[in-house]
C-alpha cells in the first residue's frame, strides 16, 4: 500500500519542500565565502563555482537516469518496456560512466592545481611593496606586529586596501590556523616555524578573522577584526598609534602568553625578539620569490632560498 504522505493532496507539497530547502541554503552577504572582497578569495570562489557546476552535471545526469528508470520500467499493468538483461555488458555504457567522471575530475583538477600553486608561490608584486604583518597565535588571542611600521596590535588588524599584505605566521602556543574568510584561504601557525600567506582587500570594510582549528576552552572567543581602510587612512592610523599608544614590553608579552582571552589592544612599539628573525618555514621558492629580512630601522627583500 502506498504511504498516505504520497497520496493527493500531500504529494503536491514535495516540490514546494524541495524549493524551500534550496532557498533556505541562502546566498546572502552573511555567507562571506560567497562574497569575497579580495583577489585571493575571488580566485578561490571561482574554483568552488567550477566544482559546483561539475557536481551539478553529475547530479542532473544521475537523477535523470534514476527517474527515467523508475518510471519507464516500473511494474504496472500493460507495461511494454523491453527487458534487456544484457545491458551490463554494453561497452559504450561502460566507457561512458568511466570517461565522463574522469573528464569532470580533470576539468576540476587542472585549474585547482594551477590556482593553488599560483596563490602559494606569489612573487613580489612589481612596483608594489607589500605590507608585512607578523602574526603570532597565542592562547587564546592573536598578536599582530608590523615590522615596517614598528607598531603592534592584539585581536585587531588594520590593512590598506588595494595593496598586497604578506602575513608571516608563527605560534607561541599550540598549533593553530589563521583565517579571514572574506579575504581568502587559511594557513597554519606553528611554533618555531614561519609560514607565508598573501591576502588583499579590494574595498574598505570590517571583516572577521578567526581561528580555524580547535584549541581549547577559549577557542570560541579567538577571533579578531580586520579593518580595511584607504592607504591614506592606514598611514594616519600608524602615525596616531605611534603618538598615543603605549609601548609593548616583555612584561606585557608575558601576560599575553597566559592561557586566557583578552580584548583588543594597540601598542606604539614592541620588543624585537618576540618574533622569529628567519623565515625558515617559507614554502616560496624559485626565481623572483623573496623573503623578508629585518634590521632596526627598516625591512628589505632578499631572494628566497630553500630551508
Amino acid at each position: 500500500m502506498r504511504p498516505a504522505f504520497f497520496k493527493r493532496p500531500y504529494r503536491k507539497l514535495i516540490p514546494l519542500a524541495l524549493v524551500a530547502g534550496l532557498m533556505s541554503t541562502g546566498c546572502g552577504q552573511q555567507y562571506v565565502l560567497l562574497h569575497p572582497v579580495g583577489p585571493v578569495g575571488e580566485q578561490e570562489l571561482h574554483l568552488m563555482e567550477l566544482a559546483a557546476i561539475a557536481m551539478g552535471i553529475v547530479i542532473v545526469v544521475v537523477f535523470t537516469l534514476y527517474f527515467y528508470a523508475i518510471i519507464r520500467f516500473r511494474d504496472k499493468p500493460g507495461n511494454t518496456a523491453p527487458y534487456r538483461p544484457d545491458w551490463h555488458t554494453s561497452k559504450w555504457l561502460e566507457i561512458l560512466w568511466w570517461v565522463l567522471p574522469a573528464v569532470l575530475l580533470t576539468v576540476i583538477a587542472i585549474p585547482t592545481v594551477q590556482t593553488t600553486f599560483a596563490l602559494a608561490h606569489v612573487p613580489k608584486p612589481k612596483g608594489k611593496d607589500p605590507v608585512v604583518i607578523d602574526v603570532t597565535s597565542l592562547t587564546w588571542k592573536w598578536l599582530f606586529e608590523y615590522p615596517g611600521q614598528h607598531v603592534a596590535t592584539v585581536n585587531q588588524l588594520v590593512i590598506p586596501t588595494g595593496k598586497p599584505v604578506l602575513f608571516e605566521l608563527t605560534a607561541d602556543s599550540p598549533m593553530n590556523t589563521f583565517w579571514v574568510p572574506a579575504l581568502g584561504g587559511m594557513e597554519y601557525t606553528m611554533p618555531n616555524r614561519v609560514l607565508p600567506l598573501w591576502l588583499e582587500a579590494n574595498k574598505p570594510g570590517t571583516y572577521i578573522g578567526l581561528s580555524g582549528q580547535y584549541s581549547g576552552t577559549g577557542f570560541a572567543k579567538m577571533f579578531f577584526h580586520v579593518k580595511a581602510v584607504s592607504p591614506a587612512a592606514f598611514n594616519a592610523w600608524v602615525a596616531a598609534t605611534r603618538k598615543t599608544a603605549s609601548p609593548m614590553t616583555m612584561t606585557v608579552y608575558d601576560q599575553l602568553l597566559k592561557h586566557n582571552t583578552t580584548g583588543e589592544a594597540i601598542y606604539s612599539s614592541y620588543p624585537q625578539d618576540t618574533f622569529p628573525t628567519v623565515a625558515n618555514g617559507f614554502t616560496l621558492t624559485g626565481s623572483g620569490m623573496y623573503m623578508v629580512m629585518r634590521d632596526k630601522n627598516d625591512i628589505s627583500y632578499m631572494p628566497m632560498q630553500n630551508p
